[in-house]
């Protein structure tokens, strides 16, 4: 599903990304663990390209997206981002923040659909070879209200359908990141990125959030979790990768990485995270 090639980023003199290259395949879990500044969340940041690779390629089923000529917004729909930070509107109440992004695809597309149907009935005026009009639906309060329905049913899984009205400043923690995490859901995205999702949590909220994305798990997303959860990264990774230095060191199944890794750093870095 994903290829990285020889991934490469460059902050001026400062090298953040040294020739990276890996694959993730369709319903893996990648874990990526490693120091502070070892350069992890500014590889997640590349594969959804808010960070612009200096070298490389990222193939996103098939398709090089570090290719200029590269729709880059049809490509960050069908990849869900959480960060650190929630970034949630506080101006917006829950469910209008999960309706945003759905939303303005969607009558954007309306709007384009109806301009083509303009442009057949021009068509058809000046043409014996009458072409059938697309049929669509221009009724924007049903559009909303399928989307008001698909944010509802989103809001009932994680148990906050009674938060919907409410502004993301009287949430807690743990409530934001969990409301995050089902707006990216919204728009059926085929892959998640999670940067460090709990980071910003007092540690009693940290699990509620973990089981959500542990469900998203057992349901098949392919998902990326930048994460200092090792417990969590063994247990819900399919594989992981220990970053150092801006680069990959090690890259395997958890049972090997955390009971036998190959690499002198990662060995030295998990000793640490174990005496902790």
């Amino acid at each position: 599903m994903i290829e990285v090639v020889d991934l490469s980023l460059n902050f001026g003199d400062l090298k953040v990304l040294k020739d990276i290259s890996f694959t993730i395949d369709k319903g893996e879990k990648i874990a990526i663990i490693g120091p502070s500044g070892s350069g992890k969340s500014t590889l997640l940041r590349c594969l959804n390209f808010m960070e612009e690779p200096s070298s490389g390629s990222i193939f996103f089923e098939g398709t090089d997206i570090a290719d200029s000529a590269v729709n880059l917004d049809l490509h960050r729909r069908d990849m869900g981002m959480v960060f650190q930070q929630f970034n949630l509107f506080n101006n917006k109440t829950v469910i209008e923040n999960i309706m945003m992004a759905p939303l303005h695809i969607d009558l954007h597309n309306l709007r384009k659909l109806k301009r083509q149907n303009v442009f057949f009935k021009i068509r058809n005026i000046f043409s014996k070879d009458k072409k059938p009009l697309n049929e669509i639906s221009s009724d924007k309060t049903r559009l909303k209200m399928e989307i008001r329905d698909n944010a509802m049913e989103l809001l009932r899984r994680i148990g906050l359908e009674d938060k919907r009205d409410v502004y993301p400043s009287t949430l807690s923690g743990g409530e934001k990141q969990r409301i995050a995490i089902i707006r990216a859901l919204a728009m059926n995205p085929k892959v998640m990125l999670f940067d460090e999702p709990t980071s910003s949590l007092d540690p009693e909220m940290v699990g509620e959030v973990l089981d959500l994305i542990r469900v998203l798990a057992d349901d098949g997303m392919t998902m990326v979790i930048v994460t200092h959860e090792m417990g969590f990264a063994k247990e819900v990774a399919t594989r992981i990768l220990f970053m150092d230095d801006g680069r990959i060191a090690e890259d395997s199944p958890p049972d090997q990485m955390f009971s036998n890794p190959q690499n002198p750093r990662t060995k030295e870095f998990l000793s640490k995270v174990k005496a902790l």
